[in-house]
């Protein structure tokens, strides 16, 4: 029996047939242990051992090892219900398993199968549909929390109670350990793994307030998270007690809240928010006050648009060598000129290139024209005092069509950047667009117009503004229709409004025009922007119309909905249009919509794109290069660049244009210290826009991705989260509208509302900017500016080299050997002298640089000054030094907030530097109050100046087109005699040459 034990379970089994429990008892006790190896054998017999479970006669402990025995045949079955069954009523045999070597996987599945059943059956309960939980489910569920917490496993813990809809778990945790990590990590899960928005908006109440108040005194660290929690709830009702709460003492908390919360806030909260706050008594009226100024986002672009001007670090030698190396008169490459010169200068408000190049600028014509036009706007974006005034030139006139040939174009364009110019601040010139719209006769003006008010009034809402859109959209104009499509979803952003999307739906399927289709269909996308769950229905509808471009709205429709959840069903739902769609458009679209899901979690991108980088289909390579750009802008991630940079070399021109441009936007504010790749890709950018024998489309990309690896004067990154962690609503926005620009080249100007600037602007108690010092501890080259580029030689003819026979050589080699004899050292020069001076300088340049720095140690640590450029990744090095006169209220540096009894990290340092670093617009305590402190002068004054005269009559030309600097009118040809196009004489303009 006992050989027979080693290869059969026939024996043990026989006993359960005896009529004595004790050898019933025994022989289960033994299969229990036999179950592993002989689980086929015992399962022919799983009805008996069943019956022994249910035996009421059995002793308590024979009954208990008949469940874990038919529990383990079950789960070697993979029947891992009935497992679980057997297994709680197993009781303390179950328990005692765990301990058992070689049961641990056994053990971890049954616990596994147990909590998502609990999950399942307890949240259904707390809604009030499902069963009830079975007591011993419920028994073990209480014992894996309160082993999670005594191990100081609160991860799991907070998982598990978010997921069964025990808060109560969450609050206990809390109250144990008083470590405000704890709700950061609950906020986070629950926002950004997709949960409902009905549950999700139930855990943010919950945890809300048990955040402690906010206070100068205390450390404030959690202040991003509370932004974070207020932004995604967006119910004044609770923002407004709060800053009430703080300003009588903490004025100083109130005012970086009031701007945090601008930064990530939609524009009907932060309205709601301003016409809500009290007007106060004597002492609090003026505090208020100032928060309702904050409140309206222009106080926060204004410190913007100052920041910019004053660190413009453009290289004009880009510029120039770009506009040399295309030629003016085609029209993709002006217009790829306009767009690079409009990103690198995009809020400095410099146009020092336009006035340098009147020539090569009079030669735009047609849309070419409107989007140079619209280009000013992404210049002057955020100059919203002087928008007016800047563009009254090209503004339409009153009284009718202008009858100066090409006028409509500029005054499309004009309109158009008058919305980028008040994107996020556009309430004052909505007004005036609405009326322009109605009045406009000609559908370039409607287009540029429409455009312009949705940016504009992005998220207003208005009813009364999306009937004026849509009495444009029933024209029927393929031109006007289209932005009339963009406009209508940006009105109603983030509203899901099922009468709108009825409406915009069902002329969609009328209409025979493709622009107006698209235009709408992004349209969609943008009203069920963060709905989630809520935009299910539609983008199933969508998803399985015959049409592809209303497949491509939905694929834009899922991508916004679920927008920075990285929802596991939206991702893999986007990977299977991807592979199977018939249509090349959405294949690439929903290649490129993984960004919008993934971007807070940038560092999965490039596996998840990786094998999509190398299909056969090159649209979807493209819309890889796109992803990985969106996704990790501004990051570097070597991961990344590593994928695209053999997509540089593509054989299809389209891919080569998006793998450029993604470089462009990864390897934004990247220095030669951060990033290996930077130089070897500037120089690519360079050879592909010198070479007249690329492709176009390349060539286009390449001088696209020079303007954005610049963007804003190299003083801004493209980041689609806030520095609290919520969604950036503007930056969402301007990369979709941005992706358009496949089909229309204009569209790309909205890349534009993602430029995020990155510095430190201190601000007192006062509102004002103080001089001060700070410390970037690193070394300098790790995040400075690039250098400046160089001028290139002028290439000089070299003498073709001459045939020298050998017996030639032979003499003059006797000759040198004699002369050297004699002394005369002159005689190598010949060897010298001819096309080699070159390479001699060239060679020693470098040897020239390393002995300069050879001698040096480049210092570990630099001192920065108030408003100056701090890169995100250069946060984590700053420090305010604690004797200094100035400490921000909230930490700018990325401090620990888990320091837990030497227990892990709660929250990862991605997490950490989310809440604990910031950056931007900081409120500051001033130590020494009474002492008499130093300010920055802004440059330029506030101020409203009239508009600019009314052009004269242009000259046209042969063809038809109004050209050259020696025209006036509203075209964009910039005049030196005619400074309207500008701001006026009386108004400093900062055009310093090293800027």
């Amino acid at each position: 029996m006992v050989a027979r034990s080693h290869s059969s379970a026939a024996g043990v089994l026989a006993l359960l047939s005896e009529p004595d429990p004790v050898f019933k008892q025994h022989a289960l006790k033994s299969l229990n242990s036999l179950v592993s190896r002989f689980w086929a054998e015992i399962s022919e017999d799983i009805a008996l051992i069943e019956s022994l479970y249910d035996n009421d006669k059995l002793p308590k402990e024979a009954r208990d090892s008949a469940a874990l025995l038919a529990s383990k045949v079950y789960y070697y079955l993979g029947e891992y219900d009935e497992s679980l069954s057997f297994a709680l009523g197993a009781g303390s045999a179950f328990e005692a398993e765990s301990r058992v070597p070689g049961s641990e996987e056994y053990v971890e599945t049954v616990m596994s199968k147990a909590i998502d059943r609990y999950i399942e059956l307890h949240s259904g309960e707390s809604e009030g549909k499902g069963d009830k939980v079975d007591p011993r489910l419920k028994l073990i569920i209480e014992n894996i929390f309160q082993r999670c917490i005594s191990e100081g496993e609160y991860k799991q813990a907070i998982g598990i109670a978010l997921e069964s809809h025990r808060l109560d778990i969450i609050s206990s945790i809390y109250k144990q350990t008083q470590d405000i990590s704890i709700l950061c990590y609950a906020m986070d899960a629950v926002i950004d793994t997709g949960l409902s928005l009905s549950y999700r908006d139930t855990v943010l109440r919950f945890l809300y307030p048990l955040f402690p108040q906010p206070s100068v005194k205390s450390d404030s660290q959690h202040l991003h998270a509370l932004t974070r929690l207020l932004v995604t709830l967006s119910d004044p009702s609770l923002t407004v007690p709060l800053l009430v709460s703080l300003v009588p003492k903490e004025k100083l908390l109130a005012y970086q809240l009031a701007f945090d919360l601008v930064e990530g806030g939609a524009r009907d909260y932060l309205e709601s928010i301003r016409t809500s706050i009290p007007d106060g008594d004597d002492d609090s009226k003026p505090i208020f006050d100032k928060l309702r100024s904050i409140f309206t986002g222009q106080d926060s672009v204004k410190l913007y648009l100052e920041f910019l001007k004053k660190n413009n670090h453009v290289d004009p030698l880009i510029l120039k060598h770009t506009k040399d190396a295309l030629e003016p008169r085609s029209s993709i490459y002006h217009t790829a000129l306009t767009l690079q010169n409009a990103f690198m200068h995009s809020g400095t408000t410099s146009d020092v290139f336009l006035r340098e190049n009147l020539e090569w600028l009079g030669l735009a014509s047609n849309w070419s024209k409107f989007t140079a036009t619209a280009g000013l706007g992404v210049i002057h974006k955020g100059y919203f005092e002087q928008g007016m005034t800047i563009l009254g030139p090209y503004l339409p006139q009153s009284g009718g069509e202008s009858s100066i040939p090409g006028a409509a174009y500029s005054e499309g364009g004009a309109l158009y950047a008058l919305g980028l110019i008040n994107a996020g601040c556009g309430t004052d010139v909505s007004g005036y667009l609405r009326d322009t719209l109605r009045s406009a006769q000609g559908e370039i003006v409607q287009h540029g117009a429409a455009l312009g008010l949705g940016i504009a009034a992005m998220g207003s809402k208005n009813l009364e503004t999306f009937e004026d859109l849509k009495n444009v959209l029933f024209m029927d104009s393929a031109v006007a229709g289209e932005a009339a499509g963009y406009a209508m979803g940006l009105i109603m952003l983030g509203t899901a409004a099922e009468e709108s999307v009825h409406e915009m739906l069902s002329y969609a399927r009328e209409t025979q025009h493709e622009k107006i289709i698209r235009g709408l269909a992004i349209g969609i996308a943008f009203v069920f922007y963060g709905r989630q769950e809520q935009a299910d229905s539609t983008i199933k509808a969508l998803l399985e119309e015959t049409d592809p471009i209303l497949r491509y709205g939905g694929v834009y429709t899922l991508a916004l909905a679920y927008a920075g959840t990285s929802n596991n069903d939206a991702v893999r739902q986007l990977l299977h249009i991807a592979v199977s769609d018939v249509s090349d458009d959405v294949r690439r679209a929903a290649v490129t919509s993984l960004a919008f899901l993934l971007f807070k979690n940038p560092g999965q991108v490039p596996r998840i794109v990786q094998l999509l980088s190398e299909s056969y289909n090159p649209h979807v390579r493209c819309g890889a290069t796109l992803a990985l750009g969106i996704a990790c802008a501004g990051t570097g991630l070597q991961d990344a660049v590593e994928i695209l940079e053999p997509m540089t070399k593509d054989s299809v021109d389209f891919v080569r244009q998006g793998a450029l441009i993604a470089l462009g936007m990864i390897l934004l504010e990247q220095s030669e210290g951060s990033s290996p790749s930077l130089a070897s890709t500037r120089a690519l950018y360079n050879k592909i826009v010198s070479d007249k024998h690329e492709d176009p489309m390349a060539r286009f990309g390449a001088a696209l991705a020079q303007g954005l690896i610049d963007a804003g004067g190299r003083n801004v990154t493209i980041n689609l989260q806030s520095r609290a962690g919520s969604r950036n609503t503007n930056a969402i926005v301007g990369m979709v509208m941005f992706c358009q620009f496949w089909y229309w080249y204009p569209l790309a100007h909205c890349a534009c509302l993602a430029f995020e600037p990155t510095g430190i602007i201190g601000l007192n108690g006062d509102l004002k900017v103080p001089k001060f010092e700070f410390t970037s501890n690193a070394r300098p080259s790790l995040f400075a500016y690039p250098g400046a580029t160089k001028p290139q030689k002028k290439e000089t003819a070299t003498k073709v080299a001459t045939a020298v026979l050998s017996t030639t050589a032979k003499v003059k080699a006797r000759e040198k050997k004699k002369a050297a004899a004699d002394g005369d050292v002159n005689m190598d020069v010949d060897d010298k002298a001819e096309g080699k001076t070159e390479d001699v300088e060239m060679k020693e340049a470098p040897a020239k640089a390393s002995t300069s720095k050879s001698g040096r140690k480049e210092p570990s640590s630099e001192t920065l000054q108030n408003f100056t450029r701090v890169t995100p990744a250069q946060l984590a090095y700053i420090s305010f030094p604690s004797n200094g006169r100035y400490q921000p209220v909230r930490g700018v540096t990325a401090k620990s907030t888990t320091a837990r009894a030497g227990k892990a990290p709660l929250l990862s340092k991605q997490q950490e530097e989310k809440y604990a670093s910031g950056g931007g617009i900081l409120i500051l305590v001033d130590s020494r109050p009474d002492e008499e402190g130093e300010f920055i002068e802004f440059e330029t004054a506030a101020g409203t100046t009239a508009p600019a005269p009314a052009p004269e009559a242009a000259t046209s030309t042969e063809n038809g087109d109004a050209i050259g600097a020696t025209t006036s009118g509203p075209h964009i040809a910039l005049d030196e005699s005619a400074p309207e196009t500008g701001p006026p004489e009386s108004f400093e303009y900062p055009f310093d040459s090293d800027n």
